[in-house]
């Protein structure tokens, strides 16, 4: 039997953390119930801001308007991600991590490049760049990254 995977983060702030890894993945913000919206990646903010209307509407509270957020591949291939708060912070490390696939058939400098390229664009949204793996005889290379609240994930 078939099953789908929803990938689940724990966050400070379920809101601000899934706006930054849709404009890592080029995800949409999920629609609110009853919109008959796609999910739009254009759109990611104006879909957040239609939910805070929405739970307003619905008798929650303002305090929990950013206890939840979820994000859908707007082609439907890939999983749901689905980002839920906790008062905690992250403590010690990840013990999975997602592999943000940027290059894939590229070998050599044309692969680190293409990954230098977005680990650039990814900390001017906010990431942190931990360290760079080069090339060799057994792995294609990769960079090490955190997301604005310190979860690890790779650009490979």
């Amino acid at each position: 039997m078939l099953r789908t995977v929803q990938v689940t983060l724990d966050a400070r702030s379920p809101r601000t953390l899934g706006l930054f890894w849709a404009q890592v993945l080029g995800y949409a913000a999920e629609p609110v119930p009853g919109s008959e919206a796609a999910p739009d990646p254009d759109r990611v903010v104006e879909t957040a801001d239609a939910w805070l209307g929405f739970l307003s509407a619905q008798g929650v509270p303002a305090a929990l308007h950013d206890s939840a957020f979820a994000l859908v591949d707007p082609t439907g291939a890939g999983p749901r991600l689905f980002l839920q708060q906790v008062p905690e912070e992250r403590a010690g490390k990840n013990r999975m991590h997602l592999d943000v696939r940027v290059a894939p058939g590229l070998r050599g400098e044309e692969r680190m490049a293409a990954l230098e390229e977005e680990c650039a664009r990814l900390v001017a949204l906010g990431a942190s760049r931990l360290e760079r793996h080069e090339p060799s005889a057994r792995d294609h290379g990769w960079i090490v990254m955190a997301d604005p609240e310190g979860n690890e994930f790779c650009l490979d």
